[in-house]
């Protein structure tokens, strides 16, 4: 599937206050030690994650992280 072959009519518009929220996380430098934990996660939860590359541990770890400084 080519780009224009993609129907975007559904998708909001982005703003400039959109992207003055934005945050781009990838490629910026470890801050902290990570530890590792074993946690308990839905299977189809993981799976979803999982579907979308070899970075889902990335990802959940930037999720739990945006939520964490969203309710500090």
């Amino acid at each position: 599937m080519g780009d224009e072959d993609i129907d975007l009519s559904d998708c909001p518009e982005i703003t400039p206050e959109m992207f003055a929220k934005a945050v781009v996380r990838r490629g910026l430098p470890a801050t902290k030690a990570k530890a590792q934990v074993t946690l308990r996660i839905d299977s189809d939860v993981l799976e979803w994650f999982k579907s979308h590359g070899r970075s889902y541990q990335t990802q959940i770890n930037q999720l739990l992280r945006a939520y964490m400084e969203a309710h500090q």
